[in-house]
C-alpha cells in the first residue's frame, strides 16, 4: 500500500501548517513520496481512524501514526537506510530539543503575527471556526490582534537571533546538510509564507534569509512547489 500523508487543507489548495511541512520534508529527506490527502479543519472525522483529531497523519500499510514527532521517528526507525533524520541517539535527542524549543518559543512569536492573515488564508468552511477558536486563545478579535503587529515583530526578533548566530557558523542549522531540526525550523516560515503577503524577514540580509532561500530550493523545491506568497525568495 502506498505511503499517505493527511494534511490541512486552506483557501486556493494551500498547505501552511507547519506541523504537516514537518512531515512532507521528513519524508522527502527520506526520499519517500506519499499520496497527499486534505483535511479541512472542519472533517476531523477524515482522520477518526487515527484516534485523535489533528493531522498530520501519516498511514504506511498497517501502521498509522500522528504528530509530527512521532512521524519523524517513525520514519527514521522504519526506515533505517535511507537518509537518517537524526544521525544518531543524540542527534535524536538534540532534534527533540529543538522540535520544543519551535513550539514553546518560536511558534509562540509567530503565532500573533500570523493569525490575522490566517484567517484569509483558511477554506471558507472554516473561517468561523477559526475565528472562534483564535479569539479564544488570544483574548480578542484578529482585527484588534492586527493592529499590535509591530509590537509583535519587534518581540520575534530577539527570538531569531540564535538562528542568525547559528547560521553564522555553517550553511544549515543542523551543520554542512539539512537534517530534522532544519526543517523544525524551516516549517514555521513556511507556515508564514502560505499565508501572509509580508515578508516576516524583510529585514534580514544575512544567513537566515541565504538559509530560507537554500531550505527553500530543497528537494527540487519542493517547498516552493505549493501555492504561497513569493515574498520569502
Amino acid at each position: 500500500m502506498a505511503l499517505e500523508l493527511y494534511e490541512r487543507l486552506c483557501a486556493d489548495d494551500r498547505r501552511p501548517s507547519p506541523y504537516c511541512w514537518r512531515a512532507r520534508l521528513a519524508l522527502a529527506h527520506k526520499g519517500l513520496k506519499p499520496n497527499y490527502r486534505t483535511v479541512k479543519f472542519t472533517e476531523a472525522d477524515l482522520i477518526a481512524f487515527s484516534g485523535q483529531a489533528k493531522v498530520p497523519v501519516l498511514v504506511d500499510g498497517e501502521a498509522v501514526v500522528s504528530d509530527s514527532w512521532n512521524i519523524a521517528c517513525y520514519l527514521e526507525d522504519t526506515y533505517p537506510d535511507a537518509p537518517s533524520l537524526f544521525d544518531g541517539s543524540g542527534g535524536r535527542a538534540m532534534a527533540r530539543f529543538v522540535n520544543l524549543w519551535v513550539d514553546h518559543g518560536l511558534q509562540k512569536a509567530l503565532s500573533p503575527i500570523l493569525a490575522p492573515y490566517a484567517l484569509a488564508a483558511a477554506h471558507p468552511d472554516d473561517r468561523t471556526y477559526y475565528r472562534q477558536t483564535r479569539e479564544t486563545r488570544y483574548g480578542e478579535s484578529l482585527e484588534a490582534l492586527a493592529t499590535k503587529r509591530a509590537v509583535f515583530l519587534e518581540a520575534l526578533d530577539p527570538v531569531l537571533e540564535p538562528l542568525r548566530q547559528r547560521l553564522n557558523e555553517s550553511p544549515f542549522f543542523c551543520g554542512e546538510r539539512p537534517a530534522y531540526g532544519d526543517y523544525l525550523v524551516f516549517a514555521e516560515f513556511q507556515w508564514a509564507r502560505s499565508v501572509c503577503d509580508q515578508d516576516i524577514l524583510a529585514a534580514e540580509e544575512g544567513a537566515l534569509r541565504v538559509w530560507r532561500s537554500c531550505m527553500l530550493d530543497l528537494f527540487d523545491g519542493l517547498a516552493r512547489s505549493v501555492t504561497a506568497y513569493d515574498t520569502a525568495a
